[in-house]
């Protein structure tokens, strides 16, 4: 018995460590931009208050993410069309501040992970993937990804058949340990 420990011990503390860094997400170190278009143009906006964290060993597949979006901080480039996307046509942000979202799935594909996971916007939760660049070494997480959304699954339908079902986002983080 006492043989079998010492080659339990031996062998646990000759396996290479496995560490996990946890990454606080900001408005700093995170953005999330996003592009309305309609029959006539498009508009571009993003948040600028993120708060959360993204988690990540070595392997880019052990990537967890949860993060926390305050709609209120919700921006685009005009000035009359962001007070409306914070009314109760499009984010309702009185109602609603914040929005969620906790990846549930990470898969590798070839160079770039798929990230599946929980987006909770106006009280209703719907999956979302995306598809990213992933780097995580000497301490830093990049992250850069796009995705896109039908915004009437969340309850956004002001404008159908003038304005796009289909809004593309875009993910940077750039996050040091």
């Amino acid at each position: 018995m006492t043989r079998a420990f010492t080659l339990l011990a031996a062998a646990l503390l000759a396996a290479p460590a496995v560490a996990d860094d946890t990454f606080k997400l900001t408005g700093e170190n995170t953005t999330l931009k996003f592009v309305g278009k309609k029959t006539d143009g498009k508009h571009e906006g993003g948040f600028k208050t993120i708060t959360g964290t993204a988690t990540c060993g070595m392997d880019p597949m052990s990537l967890t993410i949860e993060c926390v979006i305050d709609c209120d901080s919700l921006h685009s480039d005009d000035a009359k069309l962001t007070g409306h996307l914070k009314g109760p046509d499009f984010f309702n942000v009185k109602v609603n501040p914040k929005a969620t979202f906790k990846s549930t799935k990470v898969v590798k594909d070839g160079d770039k992970l798929t990230i599946t996971g929980d987006l909770t916007l106006l009280g209703k939760t719907k999956p979302v993937t995306m598809t990213c660049f992933c780097a995580h070494k000497d301490g830093t997480l990049t992250l850069k990804g796009s995705f896109a959304i039908d915004r009437t699954q969340w309850g956004m339908t002001y404008g159908e058949g003038k304005i796009n079902n289909m809004v593309e986002l875009t993910l940077a983080v750039a996050c040091k340990k």
